[in-house]
């Protein structure tokens, strides 16, 4: 309820009635005058109340009247009515209805009862009611009021002075609120000029309006009164204490600061009359020193100091420097410069302890400080305040380490600053007597070199919450305790560390974002402010501030760091040191950052552990100068007492064996890596001491990098193993955890930092391979580790790291320590595939630059000679290709390098690493690369088919090659057209500057060059030293060759046959004909060697054939093609060069294989104009040409499956390989030089041997001259037409030559048919079939070619003659293949029969056909005949084989058959002349030869040769005998003298005589008697010369039967008993059985054509025939009785007789 609320006025009305009435009442009695007072007053009130609306304003105004009644009451001095009155006189008050007068009567009422000393308390109230709830009170009634307060503060009575105190303390502020209020109210208003500054009048007052003139009245006095002068306002005090003077002074300043800086009047206060007090006061503190007691020499006594003034100034300064400190700058400066004195060591203790509460004080101000730095510090001529207070700081702390000396034993109860002695502490419990039993708690403390120092909370941090500052109540100086003072100075230092930092980081911030703001507004204007903030001067005194305290706060916290044993005030302190590190960072203060990051790194260690580059910085020794006295930088004191945590071994050399890490060094570590973490952008070069140490650590901790450069705890590996207890166990998962965090926040860091990072970390990683070089100690890959982890975080800007990150790396990969090695390679290897997948802006493939720069390293890595390292860089080419392998475009040629840059000397898993690579480019990747890396593909392919390490890379590169050519030849058209674009880009870059262009068979197309060079490769690899790549080589070349050649343009066919395919067969033969015949033992032990393969010879030999055959097989298929190009027939001459030389060589092998391509080159047909003379060619040269062909050799055939004429289909079917128009293309050179080089292959390979015995001269081999041989007939059907005589003799020559030679005794089983058979070997054969050609196509040839014929007889008829008569070969001995021995080298004779048999059925063949032919009339072929075959007709049964006379007398018999008309018919011209004696002569040889039958010739066989003799004599009968007028008559004598031999005398002397009869030939006598008869009695007879030689042979044969008969009947008688011998029975036998046929032809022929003497002649056998009955051979008898039989018809004369007379 409000005051003025009418319901509260009604109740104000009733009250002051009712104490009226009350008053009235007690006054009744005793004192009248008041109770008369009181009821005139009730009555006023009445009125007053009745009369007026505002009730309270007309009381206020009525109010000394009101009061009157009261006053007097108390004026009675009854205790009862003086209460009740001044009850009732407050509620006036508080009622606010009190006028001024009124007041000022009640004051001096008032003062009237505080003279008398009543009511004090009630007086004390009264006037507080009075001064608060209004302010009506001024000038000297209120100094009247005031000084009452104070006079009742020094009553006797406790209470009362207490409730004073209150009071004063209550009113001084009153008065100065009202102050303030009253500014408040005249705020709107114009300020009046103010006063001029010097005015010294301190009286002068004039210009403040009346409550602040009140206030300074006040103020001034209490100075006055502090500095026990009489005061100028307060009028009537009687006494006064400083104490509590000081106190009203502190709180008028430090409650009402604006006053005093809003008027200057009271500015002027303070510099005048408060500074000097203040000062004054403090003379005895200042000049006061511990233990310099009064002594004689001292002029004066010094006053000693006094606690409560000096803590009563001590706070009031406080105030001063807190709210004035912009008005007293001067002043200040001296209070500071008293406070810092006041912390020396010889002040009294509690001295130093209030003043490190008051630096505490200011400590907690960063803002305070900041205006010191820029008042004192910064300026020139002055005192650095700042850095004075920090070093006192500082000082202050280490002189609590530091123990007293004994002199100053007397001073005071506790040594200075309350450091106990380490006995002490030990007693007291101190850590360092916790030992073994340690069940206490430790105290926090801090304990350095045997001093002990508890340490207390003083206050939360960031308040300055004091002690001693606060007791204002202690008189005595209290006793302080142990280790406060330093707790006080150790908060100190933080708060001052976390204000200025936080102050100065917030302000940093605050600008940066200004000026981002800023940037965003007005992004046109250029950024000249680099990094620069925008108020320079701010920036000054943040750098002056760092500048100014650091040197003391690192003293003061290393030391505190060392002494320090408990974990969280560590934890402070690495704060401390963490946060001004990283502001120095900020501020890009150098080297007090690397000064503190030392120190934490230093701390980190263990103690006295040799890190060069912690003693190297800078600071090494540094003293810092703190207020003259001289700091030494602490280093750690080993014997503090920490609790172990790990034991490791040291990465240093220095300290040998083990190093022990503590709880605390571990912490310290954490704050490194939390310093890095979070600061890491400032760290700049300091990166390089954070980085250390984190290595030795970690190297100590025994962490061991793993993928991607983590660090994990590993098993240390050397020495006795790092021990690590629990704790340390669990925390090392964190630190491994943070350390990776701290890599992976460098991608937050701006460009600049992260190079610093890399920098730092590369010169670490040097220093770590410097260490490992020349010792085998495990190295330390901390480094390595973290810049694979930095590069991988920091992907996204890769560029601006890479070269320093991979040039580093590169260098580690060279280190020759292996684990050093492999992390480097494993480092750049990863950071090559992160780079490559990472998803970058804008992507790689638009950014070939960044790809290249990626992929550079991986390259350099090929110019490393270790091999796990070429491993794993390889390995990772694996991967990018498994990865991204399709993306790699402009990056291919980089990486197929790196792929081929495999040496020999780099060993097998290498090269199939590398070859893995390639292999998977080959299959999947060709078509993704760009065409111009294609050629790279084929270069890497060919080197991996030349390693030697590993043959099964070779041979499996080699099919690469093969799949490559392959894609080339599918994706022809797309790679022309893309290696032409480049190629037009390439060129006008040359052009430009002006150089031809650098590209290997530049000028043809650039697609042939990827041929060439793919052939070239080839071409390398088939002289390989290797046979198994050399045959794959060839067979993939010629493969490629034939399959892809089409694409090729005719001008490259030219570099493919000159520069590839010819100059490959040189290598060849040179290699072939140089290599070497010694045995190659089996390689490897376990691979067998096939004997053909056994010597490097032979293996070149294999070589040689394949490309032989290759190089033929394309002149063969691109024959058209080729012979497009100018030289070819150079080309084709050169081919047959090394056809011929092939053929020659002496290895059996290689010659029969250069047939074989022979043959293959001249399967060719010469191309024709028009299409459709195919049908023509094909009848005309196939029937001919693929029976000569089919004639396969032992072995493989030569005939490819497709025939002739499919060939010539598919050559001229193709509309593409026509041949233009009108251009016949004349290849009878080409076929000439062929026939020339086959001449000139026949000759040198048959010419038999000169030497004799030599055993080691080369014979060529069987299939060798077979296919020789067989190439004649394809040969022949290209110089069909200009064969001459001429050639058709060195044919010959050759073919004899051929046949000639033998063969050596261990192929002989595969060549000789077991040699009972008859079988002709295939060279025979061959040798047939050629002549079988030649007579076939002069057959179906013009005339002028059948004069060939008789050669082609004389040939054949050389080879009949073997049969009796095997050729020699040069003086070489050769054995019957029965006689030689398989495994000996001698030279077997083949068996001729067969071949000779053979050649004679061709001869009757051929001459079946041409026996009329004028050439083989005019060259007696038929003589030739005869007398050819009369050789084996003479020799009969001395024939090497039976079968070769039967053969023989069945040709003569044909030829025969067929000659003996045509020479009838020639018969005048003399030309078969001469054949006729060697007819008789052969006639005569074989019917009777001189040779006797074999003995085991069965009586079946004697009869069937028998049978022979009878056709030969039958047909003399036939075909010679009825012309014989068209025949010479000698030959016919002969034939007639013949016959009569035969008649008579045919027996053999050789047979038993039971098969006699048999043997006796007789079917052959009767014949030849029966056509002697038949001739004989011929009527035909031409000339009576016949027919007289006839008839003589007659009567010859008649007469000699008749001598034999009675020869026989004489011996007959002779012999008696004995018989007679065996040959004379027989022919007595043969002559009677010749008589019985005589008689038989007698009968049959016309009587009239015998001659009568003949008649004359039988019949006189008769009587003979009678005598010869008495023998007693039964054969004979039977014969005598065949003989006798026809004499019958003689018995009676013919009737005929008579006529015949007549006739």
């Amino acid at each position: 309820m409000s005051p003025s609320s009418p319901e509260a006025v009604k109740k104000l009305v009733e009250n002051m009635q009712a104490d009226l009435r009350s008053l009235s009442m007690e006054c009744k009695k005793k004192f009248p005058p008041v109770k008369e007072a009181a009821e005139s007053g009730i009555v006023k009130i009445k009125t007053i109340a009745a009369r007026n609306t505002d009730i309270l304003a007309a009381l206020k105004e009525n109010s000394s009247e009101v009061v009157q009644p009261f006053l007097m009451g108390c004026g009675t001095k009854e205790p009862k009515i003086t209460q009740l009155c001044l009850a009732a006189i407050q509620r006036l008050m508080s009622h606010e209805v009190v006028s001024e007068a009124a007041a000022g009567n009640i004051i001096n009422m008032l003062w009237q009862l505080m003279e008398n000393g009543l009511e004090e308390l009630k007086l004390l109230q009264t006037v507080l009611v009075l001064l608060t709830t209004n302010t009506i009170v001024h000038d000297e009634v209120l100094s009247k009021a005031i000084v009452l307060c104070f006079r009742l503060h020094f009553t006797k009575d406790n209470i009362t002075n207490n409730t004073a105190a209150a009071t004063v303390r209550q009113v001084v502020t009153v008065v100065f609120e009202r102050m303030v209020a009253e500014d408040e109210r005249f705020k709107g208003l114009m300020e009046e000029p103010p006063a001029v500054q010097g005015n010294s009048n301190r009286r002068s007052v004039s210009t403040l309006r009346p409550s602040a003139k009140d206030a300074y009245m006040l103020f001034q006095d209490l100075c006055q009164l502090v500095n026990a002068d009489a005061p100028y306002w307060l009028v009537g005090m009687t006494e006064m204490t400083r104490t509590f003077g000081l106190e009203l002074l502190e709180s008028v300043l430090n409650d009402f600061p604006e006053v005093f800086l809003q008027h200057q009047e009271f500015s002027f206060l303070l510099k005048e009359r408060v500074c000097p007090l203040v000062i004054k006061l403090f003379s005895p503190n200042i000049k006061f020193r511990q233990g310099c007691g009064s002594s004689a020499s001292s002029p004066a006594p010094v006053e000693k100091p006094y606690f409560p003034i000096c803590m009563r100034l001590l706070r009031v300064v406080s105030v001063l420097i807190k709210h004035f400190y912009s008005l007293l700058v001067t002043e200040c400066e001296i209070f500071l410069s008293l406070l810092v004195k006041f912390l020396d060591g010889e002040k009294p203790q509690w001295l130093r302890a209030v003043a490190v509460e008051s630096v505490h004080r200011l400590c907690v101000q960063p803002h305070l400080l900041r205006s010191f730095c820029q008042s004192y510090d910064m300026k020139q001529h002055s005192t650095k305040v700042f850095r004075d207070i920090v070093n006192a700081l500082g000082s202050f702390i280490q002189s609590l380490f530091i123990l007293p000396s004994a002199g100053n034993s007397s001073s005071s109860s506790t040594p200075a600053g309350g450091s106990v002695s380490a006995s002490q502490g030990s007693a007291q419990g101190g850590p360092g007597s916790a030992g073994a039993g340690g069940g206490l708690i430790t105290q926090a403390a801090f304990e350095y070199r045997g001093t002990w120092i508890p340490l207390m909370s003083v206050s939360i941090q960031g308040s300055a919450k004091a002690t001693y500052l606060e007791m204002l109540d202690k008189v005595e100086p209290p006793s302080i305790p142990e280790g406060y003072a330093m707790s006080v100075a150790f908060s100190a230092l933080l708060d001052l560390v976390r204000g200025i930092t936080s102050m100065i980081e917030r302000e940093i911030s605050k600008q940066e974002q200004e000026a981002a703001m800023r940037e965003e507004a007005e992004p046109a204007s250029p950024p000249q402010r680099d990094r620069c903030p925008q108020d320079p001067m701010a920036h000054e005194v943040w750098e002056e501030m760092v500048n100014a305290c650091w040197c003391g706060l690192l003293a003061a916290l290393s030391l505190l760091l060392d002494a320090s044993t408990d974990e969280s005030a560590t934890e402070n302190i690495l704060k401390a040191e963490l946060s001004m590190a990283s502001l120095c960072g900020r501020l890009g203060l150098v080297t007090p950052r690397d000064a503190f990051i030392t120190a934490i790194c230093k701390a980190s260690l263990p103690p006295h552990y040799a890190l060069t580059i912690l003693s190297t910085a800078n600071l090494s020794n540094k003293v810092y100068s703190i207020q003259g006295q001289s700091v030494q930088m602490v280093s750690p004191s080993s014997e503090s007492h920490q609790q172990v945590v790990a034991v490791g071994q040291p990465l240093t050399a220095q300290p040998q064996g083990t190093v022990v890490l503590t709880a605390k060094n571990i912490q310290c570590m954490r704050t490194l890596l939390n310093l890095a973490h979070c600061h890491g952008a400032y760290l700049g070069t300091s990166w390089q001491l954070v980085l250390a140490t984190l290595q030795h650590l970690v190297w100590i901790l025994g962490l061991k990098p793993s993928v991607g450069g983590v660090l994990k705890p590993g098993r240390a590996v050397e020495g006795p193993s790092t021990v690590l207890t629990t704790a340390v166990m669990t925390d090392l998962p964190v630190i491994s955890n943070i350390l990776s965090r701290l890599f992976e926040s460098s991608q937050y860091l701006d460009d600049v930092s992260l190079h610093h990072l890399i920098n730092a970390l590369c010169s670490l990683s040097m220093e770590a391979m410097e260490m490992a070089y020349g010792n085998n100690k495990e190295p330390s890959l901390f480094a390595v580790a973290k810049l694979l982890e930095t590069g991988l975080v920091n992907m996204d800007r890769i560029e601006i790291l890479w070269r320093p990150l991979t040039a580093h790396l590169l260098e580690v990969c060279q280190h020759p320590n292996a684990r050093m090695r492999e992390w480097g390679a494993e480092a750049i290897t990863s950071l090559i595939k992160a780079g490559l997948s990472f998803k970058h802006e804008p992507p790689l493939s638009k950014n070939q630059r960044l790809q290249l720069l990626l992929l550079n390293p991986l390259k350099e890595l090929s110019n490393v000679l270790h091999a796990d390292i070429r491993q794993k860089q390889l390995e990772c080419v694996l991967q990018i290709l498994q990865n991204q392998g399709d993306s790699l475009g402009p990056g291919w040629p980089l990486v197929l390098g790196v792929i081929g840059a495999i040496r020999n000397d780099q060993g097998e898993s290498l090269i199939r690493t590398a070859f893995q690579c390639l292999q998977l480019v080959v299959t999947d990747f060709l078509p993704t690369m760009p065409c111009m890396c294609l050629q790279i593909v084929v270069d890497v392919a060919g080197s991996f088919g030349l390693q030697n390490q590993e043959l099964n890379i070779s041979l499996t590169s080699i099919g690469l090659l093969w799949n490559i050519s392959d894609y080339f030849f599918q994706r022809g058209e797309a790679i022309t057209e893309e290696l032409e674009r480049e190629e037009a880009v390439l060129l006008k870059q040359a052009q430009e500057k002006g150089e031809p262009l650098n590209r290997p068979f530049h000028p043809a197309p650039p697609f042939d060059c990827l041929w060439l060079c793919l052939y070239a490769k080839l071409g390398e690899l088939c002289v390989d030293p290797r046979p198994a790549v050399r045959k794959s080589a060839g067979q993939t070349m010629f493969s490629t060759i034939a399959a892809h050649g089409t694409l090729l343009q005719p001008p490259t066919w030219n570099i493919v046959v000159w520069k590839v395919l010819f100059h490959l067969l040189n290598c060849v033969r040179k290699s072939s004909s140089t290599a070497d015949k010694e045995k190659i033992e089996s390689g490897g032990g376990n691979i067998l060697i096939h004997h053909s393969r056994d010597t490097a010879e032979k293996q070149w030999a294999e070589t040689w054939v394949l490309t032989l055959a290759g190089v033929a097989r394309i002149f063969n298929t691109r024959r058209y093609l080729l012979q497009q190009l100018g030289d070819f027939f150079k080309a084709w001459e050169v081919l047959l060069d090394h056809i011929q030389s092939a053929a020659l060589s002496k290895n059996n092998e290689v010659s029969l294989a250069a047939l074989k391509s022979f043959q293959e080159i001249l399967q060719l047909v010469t191309p024709i104009k028009d299409t459709d003379k195919l049908d023509a060619l094909a009848m005309d040269v196939s029937p001919v040409l693929m029976e000569s062909l089919q004639v396969s050799v032992p072995g493989r055939p030569l005939v490819r499956s497709d025939s002739l004429a499919e060939r010539l289909a598919q050559r001229y079917g193709a509309q593409a390989s026509l041949p233009p128009p009108g251009e016949e293309l004349d290849d009878s050179a080409l076929w000439w030089s062929a026939w020339n080089t086959w001449y000139r292959i026949g000759t040198e390979c048959t010419r038999p041997p000169s030497g004799g015995a030599d055993k080691l001269v080369f014979v060529p081999s069987q299939p060798f001259l077979t296919a020789l041989i067989q190439i004649f007939p394809a040969l022949y059907q290209h110089i069909a037409g200009g064969f001459s005589m001429e050639d058709l003799k060195k044919l010959g020559v050759i073919l004899y030559g051929a046949v000639s030679v033998p063969i050596s005794s261990d192929t002989s089983p595969f060549i000789l048919p077991s040699y009972t058979e008859a079988v002709l070997t295939s060279l025979q054969e061959a040798v047939l079939t050629a002549l079988d050609v030649l007579q076939k196509a002069i057959c179906v040839g013009s005339e002028n070619l059948q004069v060939m014929y008789p050669a082609i007889f004389e040939q054949l008829l050389l080879f009949v003659e073997f049969s009796c008569k095997p050729p020699q070969y040069g003086k070489m001995e050769t054995k019957h293949v029965a006689n030689a021995k398989y495994n000996q080298a001698e030279w077997v004779a083949l068996n001729y029969v067969p071949f000779a048999e053979r050649s004679l059925e061709v001869v009757v063949d051929l001459y079946h056909k041409t026996a009329c032919h004028k050439a083989v009339i005019n060259e007696k072929v038929l003589q030739n005949i005869i007398k050819t075959l009369r050789i084996p007709l003479g020799l009969k049964y001395a024939c090497p084989a039976e079968s070769t006379w039967k053969l023989a007398v069945s040709s003569l018999l044909k030829v025969l058959s067929i000659g003996l008309p045509v020479a009838r018919q020639q018969a005048s011209s003399g030309k078969f002349d001469t054949m006729w004696p060697e007819l008789a002569n052969a006639f005569e040889d074989f019917l009777f030869t001189k040779s006797t039958p074999p003995d085991n010739l069965s009586i079946q066989e004697f009869q069937r040769n028998e049978a022979v003799d009878v056709e030969v004599v039958q047909l003399i009968s036939t075909e010679i005998l009825p012309f014989a007028n068209f025949i010479p008559k000698e030959f016919v004598g002969r034939i007639m003298s013949m016959l009569n031999k035969g008649s008579i005398h045919s027996q053999s002397s050789s047979f038993t005589e039971a098969e006699m009869d048999i043997r006796m030939r007789e079917e052959f006598s009767k014949v030849c008697f029966e056509t002697l008869l038949q001739f004989s009695f011929s009527n035909k007879v031409s000339t009576p010369q016949e027919g007289y030689i006839s008839r003589m042979a007659l009567s010859v044969l008649l007469q000699r039967a008749q001598d034999v008969l009675q020869r026989y009947v004489e011996d007959q008688r002779l012999s008696g008993r004995c018989p007679l011998p065996r040959q004379q029975v027989t022919e007595i036998i043969f002559v009677l059985k010749a008589i019985s046929t005589l008689m038989d032809s007698l009968k049959k022929t016309q009587p009239e054509n015998v001659d009568v003497n003949v008649w004359a002649q039988v019949i006189a056998l008769y009587p003979t025939l009678v005598e010869c009955i008495t023998c007693s051979s039964p054969e004979v008898s039977s014969a005598l009785k065949d003989a006798l039989g026809p004499f019958k018809d003689f018995m009676q004369p013919p009737v005929s007789k008579v006529q015949n007379g007549e006739s």
